[in-house]
């Protein structure tokens, strides 16, 4: 009986990995989508913007990674 427990904790924790990558997915498009869009309309401040993304993908980037390295430190303790 152990051993299935075990066997079905293991599989939710993969399913709760492969659902946290959606978040940082959708929030990468969306800042890359905003971009694109503020340089369509206005094409000169498209140097101006330009750190502004890449601070956002990077804090976006970091986030995800820091929510899966939590993930398998709190996958240890059970």
């Amino acid at each position: 009986m152990v051993d299935v427990i075990a066997a079905v904790g293991g599989s939710t924790a993969a399913i709760g990995y492969g659902l946290a990558a959606i978040g940082p997915g959708i929030g990468v498009g969306l800042v890359f989508s905003a971009y694109i869009q503020s340089t369509a309309r206005q094409p000169e401040s498209s140097r101006l913007t330009l750190p502004y993304v890449w601070i956002g993908f990077a804090v976006i980037e970091a986030l995800a990674l820091l929510g899966i390295a939590f993930g398998f430190i709190w996958a240890g303790e059970f």
